[in-house]
């Protein structure tokens, strides 16, 4: 367990992640297992990740599809789609009366997905859903069934869909509908998880802390990307003697962000520390990846994020004063699971 927020609420970490903060904390280099090594030194980890470019495999999003790879135009194409479709969302009106109680980050999800594809065919949109994640033997049925036959798109529909739609074969259909999934749904579970973090965290927040300073100091807490693999590379062996040819290079954010060296009070929540740190040159502060390859989605995530954030605490919304323990389960975007949020005061007040 781990007690990181600042109003009495527990964080449970999934048994290795807790290792790794109580074995590992404040080190540099270290050896995980026989054929892996950590590292969590803001000037190993620059280097490692500055010695060449992630492959196709190392990719967090766009790894080869079903072994088809994923060519970077194709992934620019679609990262452009998308980003059209963020701007058109964020450019209308804030909606009023939506109901945001409930478990997080379930909540926030399905509403991001009415979103941003509101006006997709039901099958696509079902590829958003959050059960698809328990496997991907699941998520390829729900491909191959809704491969079958064309897609057939309303005025209104995204700019990812319209890209999806252009798939002429069932094989290509296949292919774009897992690209569609792979695309768009980091996009919202991203989102979701994020403001669920910095509510549990954090709420009811200071009404001098603002949204952006809440959302990076809760990244700072719980990264979404704790870890970046970067498998067995000469390159990585030249840069330290710790690190053999053979070695896989674990680079661990989830460290780095709680380095005493690197943080005042780094296990406390406290987004007023942001006021005078740049979140892009910080050392060892990495939640979108390094500045050689940074993640292509952070200018939509962190707008949108900041919204859904801002409606929340508009709409008078806390966890629930019930709950006093919440678990961080082992998976790749780190986050809290089941966070109850509730009405806490009313709307418009923020507490």
């Amino acid at each position: 367990m781990h007690a990181i927020g600042k109003h009495a609420r527990t964080t449970v970490f999934a048994p290795r992640l807790q290792a790794l903060l109580r074995e590992h904390g404040g080190s540099d280099v270290f050896r995980l297992d026989a054929t892996t090594v950590g590292v969590a030194g803001p000037g190993i980890m620059d280097r490692v990740l500055a010695a060449r470019y992630a492959t196709e495999f190392e990719r967090p999003t766009f790894k080869p599809l079903h072994g088809r790879s994923i060519p970077r135009t194709d992934a620019a194409r679609l990262m452009q789609a998308v980003g059209r479709d963020v701007r058109l969302a964020l450019k209308e009106p804030v909606p009023t009366g939506v109901d945001f109680t409930g478990e997080w980050p379930g909540v926030g999800h399905v509403y991001l997905r009415d979103m941003l594809l509101g006006h997709d065919p039901l099958r696509l949109r079902f590829l958003m859903d959050r059960v698809l994640e328990l496997t991907p033997k699941l998520t390829w049925a729900v491909i191959v069934t809704g491969a079958l036959s064309s897609l057939k798109l309303g005025p209104d529909a995204s700019a990812i869909a319209a890209l999806t739609a252009q798939a002429s074969t069932y094989h290509d259909r296949r292919y774009a509908m897992g690209l569609y999934r792979r695309t768009v749904a980091p996009v919202c579970f991203t989102i979701s998880t994020l403001v669920a973090n910095a509510m549990w965290l954090g709420a009811p927040f200071d009404d001098g802390d603002s949204n952006v300073n809440i959302i990076h100091e809760s990244m700072r807490l719980l990264p979404p990307s704790w870890n970046i693999l970067r498998n067995a590379s000469l390159e990585y062996a030249a840069l330290d003697p710790r690190i053999g040819e053979k070695d896989d290079v674990l680079v661990l954010p989830l460290l780095s962000h709680r380095d005493p060296a690197l943080w005042d009070d780094p296990d406390v929540f406290r987004p007023e520390r942001w006021n005078d740190l740049d979140p892009d040159n910080h050392p060892g502060y990495l939640p979108f990846g390094h500045a050689s390859e940074r993640c292509w989605g952070r200018h939509m995530v962190m707008p949108l994020a900041e919204r859904l954030l801002d409606m929340l605490r508009n709409n008078g919304l806390g966890v629930s004063p019930r709950q006093t323990a919440a678990k961080v389960p082992l998976a790749g975007l780190l986050g809290v699971d089941g966070v109850k949020i509730v009405h806490i005061a009313s709307p418009g007040r923020r507490v």
